[in-house]
């Protein structure tokens, strides 16, 4: 028993003081959890470095290469024209009438090619995907609410509608549906009302537009109705269709092609007017499209928010104004550069990016294409890396708990006077939790041993405090 106290003791100690201290190796060597993420990254990117990094983690790749990502200038969007890197044996980028457009791969943000990308031009109603994005967030789906009469004043004349009446309550998604199949400007101006207002609600947009780094769109009529000053761009449009996409309520309704609208007892059936989605009036539907947003305005013309996957590729492309072929020439070019986006994905170096400054600039400070990486081998060597990181770290706090679990028992039992805790367990303020993180091996060594002296120590103390009392 006496044997087995003083272990006990020293056990405790010990414990205590190596796991309270940090460890050097994890501490003083950062290169070894940031290089294996960095490397991934530039691996799927294509960028310098990927076979060393394949190499080091000992994954076995069998992705095709990705052409090397050169340099690209951050003024080039900005450019009049046509913008576009194209590799040996790209397809050429097809001519179109449309004042601005760009191609972009939703995924990575990456601009495969572009027109006059940032011309700031009337967005109609394909501004009513920013609308969403900013309101969406704010009312569950299946919440009811009871229109008023005043959240229908002020509807422009000739505005899209999708019928929604006074007194009637709607689900949210309804009106959702309105805005999204119908361009209904009746329910936006209900969403509005419930968001704070139709002045709110510009601000907001204006706020989540600046957000997101589109930096051209000026929101004035949040419905896209045609306003004095209200303007956005190609750019900004394909930014909101790539945020959208990532929001799966959006994409639910951007993507929807018919529904039932209610109007008291009975409902009736609404389509989407995005013909590309639907296939109608003479419009070819077009192969895993994904929908997004059109809009029509005698100021603004036609302009079309697209994407579309095929495989595990999803392009959105931003069509504004097209000045030839008539209102259906939208879609079709916004198809052209569908069908040239998915043919020429690999065969193309970015002209640009779609991700905010401030993202560019976290994932590179070197200027080059930003690039969102898939799931790899690297990346998943990377990702294990740093959740057996986390385990230890988990591993290593509850063994802390553990040993002062063990401290406490022991100074229950056997009620210890002064300080003599303090040596078996170091506190918060003691000198062993504040360790630095370059700390040798030998200083841990030396506290090992003190701790069991003490601990020791305090083992005889209380022994002979035993036999004087017995």
């Amino acid at each position: 028993m006496i044997v087995t106290s003083a272990v006990r003791h020293a056990a405790a100690g010990t414990a205590a003081v190596l796991f309270v201290l940090p460890v050097p190796a994890a501490t003083a060597s950062p290169v070894t959890s940031v290089v294996p993420v960095t490397s991934a990254a530039s691996a799927v990117s294509g960028l310098p470095g990927a076979s060393a990094a394949s190499d080091a983690s000992g994954a076995s790749r069998r992705e095709p290469t990705q052409p090397v990502r050169h340099h690209v200038d951050p003024a080039r969007l900005d450019r009049k024209g046509t913008q576009v890197q194209p590799l040996p044996g790209a397809p050429s980028v097809p001519s179109l009438s449309a004042l601005s457009w760009v191609v972009a791969d939703a995924s990575s943000g990456e601009v495969l090619a572009a027109r006059n990308a940032h011309r700031k031009l009337p967005p109609a109603s394909t501004l009513k995907a920013l609308f969403a994005l900013t309101a969406l967030p704010h009312h569950e789906p299946s919440e009811q609410h009871t229109v008023a009469d005043s959240e229908l004043t002020g509807i422009g004349d000739g505005s899209s509608l999708v019928g929604v009446k006074e007194g009637y309550t709607y689900k949210v998604s309804d009106l959702w549906n309105g805005v999204f199949l119908s361009s209904g400007n009746d329910a936006v101006h209900v969403l509005a009302a419930m968001n704070g207002g139709w002045e709110s609600m510009s601000r907001q947009m204006q706020d989540k537009a600046r957000s997101l780094g589109a930096m051209d769109t000026h929101v004035v009529s949040p419905d896209g109705y045609d306003a004095p000053g209200q303007v956005s761009s190609a750019y900004d449009l394909a930014v909101f269709g790539r945020a959208g996409l990532q929001d799966p309520e959006f994409t639910r309704y951007c993507s929807t092609r018919y529904a039932d609208f209610p109007a008291g007892s009975w409902s009736y059936g609404i389509a989407n007017t995005n013909r590309l989605l639907t296939g109608e009036n003479g419009v070819a539907r077009y192969p895993g499209l994904l929908g997004i947003k059109n809009g029509y305005t005698s100021n603004a013309g036609n302009t079309l928010i697209s994407a579309a996957r095929r495989g595990d590729r999803t392009l959105v492309v931003s069509v504004m104004n097209p000045q030839g072929g008539g209102g259906l020439a939208v879609y079709e070019e916004a198809r052209e550069l569908l069908d040239w986006g998915f043919e020429a994905v690999e065969q193309v170096q970015p002209v640009g990016s779609l991700l905010p400054a401030h993202t560019k600039a976290a994932a590179g400070a070197d200027s080059r294409a930003v690039s969102v990486p898939r799931e790899g081998a690297a990346a998943k060597a990377a990702g294990k890396a740093m959740a057996v990181g986390k385990a230890e770290a988990a591993a290593k706090a509850e063994a802390v708990g553990k040993a002062e679990a063990v401290g406490k028992a022991e100074a229950a039992g056997n009620a210890p006077r002064g300080g003599a805790e303090a040596a078996a367990v170091p506190g918060k303020d003691s000198a062993a939790g504040a360790a630095p993180s370059g700390a040798s091996v030998g200083l841990p060594l030396a506290l090992v041993g003190s701790a069991c002296a003490a601990a020791l120590a305090l083992w005889a103390r209380r022994r002979r405090s035993v036999d004087r009392v017995s």
